[in-house]
């Protein structure tokens, strides 16, 4: 959907982008090799009509099994048996005479469309196949507006063959034996049409309303895809769900005792390595601190903090307690007992409870958002909603006893021990982040609106960007500048949302300006939720690799070459999961 245009051959763009004054006759000739846009090239001279032989006696076999009028054509198409075709296309005939004439016609004159010889395309004729039958459907058309009803029955019946040969082939390996000898008669049918010579700005308006429809088409199912992949990225799958209830169930059947954890005399101590985890998901949550515990060297001086709600609180306790994290010491607390994150404190609880963020969510009139556009879905995802999602603003008051802990999100695994994060100089910075920008993508122009006077005064729209996901915080700086009270303030000027949209990242980016220590790539490689062409080595090399976008590996639509990274930290064989279905 990316380019239109290679849905068409490039004779045909060309034909259509030309003057129908000076283009002469309709010519699919293409002119010289350089400008094919396939692996596909026409033999000089001209197609063979329908005195050629194998065209002939597919036709008599067609028209003795289909004697319905063209009114009833396509039902009556539908029951025409390709067998005389194959019969044709094999050289069944009666004598070894007429076999050898025929393979001497189809030889010299039937197949005016050929394999390149030099090609190695291995879509070579798919490709063509594909544009023969855009050409069979535009001759299709303008022949029935000149009445030639038989060239119509017999091109809606190739074109019928065709697209059933075709299917949803991407390689010539995926066609059907014979698939090239249908493409030869469609060939001849195709000379046929030519030599009938439509006048060339009737064939040029068709093909122009082609390209129009077609682009209308993919613009649809772009935004329909768009509509789609939000939906399916933020609704919690049935498995995921069982798995939570039954963990829930477990948990509230413990004793008070048995409901605490072990090693809870390090959860404070500044001396180990500790993360913050802010996450609704016991699944991902589970693979985040499987993969550290893992690759660690020494796992005992380790020590996880995880902050879920209310309704998960329960499982993800049970979790952990079934399953605790070998020698690493692990906590998790509930983001409603924080009495301190409350609207009097928090800019963002403050401008949830006004009226017109709620309208923003929940008004039940909205436009249908296929109707009108997909730019701000994203935005309008209840998840921003959490405070779990704010709450990595808040980190020195979630932990008053730290000096530093690293940031870890729920979509990403870890590769290689994390510990050296711990020896990085931040030069006094507040935050350790990979930087994300490239030549002109990723910057703050980006994230920020720069028309705004408030942001064109305070930054530079080309500073680079940098993602959360794997972050460092130096907790002790952090205090010293006032890190919280910049969030404040900027969110409170945003409360009309229009100095960025929803999100974290945003005023992440204003709250750290020039306060963010770079880190090498290799610490983070993002993209995995997203970007399919990702190279293998850069995955295999980076110690976090982490599923941004919208195809996590626990859902359906995430990319099957990327989940095997993360599904070997997930333990399939626990009767919970086996019970809800979860699988690899």
């Amino acid at each position: 959907m990316e380019g239109i245009e290679a849905l068409f051959p490039k004779e045909v763009l060309d034909m259509v982008n030309s003057n129908s004054g000076d283009s002469g006759p309709l010519n699919l000739n293409i002119v010289a090799h350089k400008d094919v846009s396939s692996s596909w090239v026409q033999e000089e001279g001209r197609f063979v009509t329908r005195k050629s032989k194998s065209y002939q006696d597919s036709k008599a076999v067609s028209e003795d099994r289909n004697q319905n009028k063209l009114g009833n054509e396509e039902s009556g198409d539908d029951k025409i048996d390709d067998g005389a075709i194959k019969q044709v296309v094999e050289g069944k005939d009666d004598g070894a005479t007429k076999s050898e004439t025929r393979a001497t016609e189809v030889a010299n004159s039937v197949s005016s469309w050929k394999r390149d010889s030099d090609s190695d395309n291995s879509d070579a004729l798919v490709r063509l196949m594909r544009d023969q039958l855009i050409m069979a459907r535009a001759y299709a058309n303008i022949a029935q507006g000149q009445a030639h009803y038989d060239l119509v029955r017999d091109l809606k019946l190739q074109i019928k063959e065709h697209t059933s040969i075709v299917g949803d082939a991407n390689v010539d390996a995926e066609l059907p034996a014979g698939a090239e000898d249908k493409m030869k008669i469609m060939s001849e049918l195709l000379a046929e049409a030519r030599e009938k010579h439509y006048d060339n700005s009737i064939m040029v308006k068709k093909l122009r309303a082609m390209l129009q429809s077609t682009e209308d088409n993919a613009r649809m199912l772009k935004k329909q895809s768009t509509f789609l992949s939000q939906l399916a990225a933020k609704t919690v799958p049935k498995g995921l769900h069982c798995f939570s209830m039954r963990l829930t169930v477990e948990y509230y059947m413990l004793s008070s005792a048995e409901q605490r954890f072990e090693n809870e005399g390090r959860l404070e101590d500044p001396s180990l390595y500790h993360y913050a985890l802010f996450s609704d998901n016991i699944l991902a949550a589970a693979v985040v601190v499987n993969s550290t515990v893992h690759n660690a060297k020494d796992s005992s001086k380790h020590v996880f903090h995880i902050v879920t709600d209310k309704l998960n609180f329960g499982a993800m306790k049970m979790w952990f307690l079934a399953n605790p994290p070998g020698a690493a010491a692990i906590e998790v607390q509930n983001v409603d007992d924080f009495k301190w994150l409350n609207s009097s404190y928090c800019p963002v609880l403050k401008q949830l409870e006004s009226a017109s963020m709620k309208d923003y969510y929940f008004k039940a009139d909205q436009t249908n958002p296929l109707a009108a556009g997909t730019s701000n879905l994203k935005y309008r995802n209840p998840k921003y909603l959490s405070m779990l999602n704010h709450l990595r603003f808040y980190l020195p008051e979630v932990f008053p006893k730290l000096d530093k802990i690293v940031f870890l999100d729920d979509d990403i695994v870890v590769q290689k021990d994390l510990t050296p994060l711990w020896e990085i100089n931040l030069n006094g910075n507040v935050n350790g982040a990979v930087e994300t920008c490239g030549a002109s993508f990723h910057r703050f122009d980006k994230y920020l609106n720069f028309s705004n006077p408030l942001i064109a005064e305070n930054f530079d729209p080309n500073a680079c960007g940098w993602a959360y996901g794997m972050n460092v915080f130096d907790l002790k700086q952090w205090k010293k500048q006032d890190i919280t009270g910049i969030y404040h303030r900027w969110q409170s000027l945003n409360e009309d949302r229009t100095l960025w949209k929803l999100g974290t990242l945003p005023p992440g980016l204003i709250t750290f300006y020039k306060l963010t220590q770079p880190l090498e790539k290799s610490w983070h490689v993002l993209g995995l939720g997203y970007n399919p062409a990702i190279e293998e080595s850069e995955i295999e090399t980076a110690s976090v690799i982490h599923w941004n976008g919208n195809m996590k590996p626990w859902l359906e639509i995430g990319m099957a070459q990327f989940r095997p990274y993360w599904s070997k930290y997930v333990k399939y064989n626990h009767p919970y999961l086996q019970q809800c279905n979860i699988n690899e």
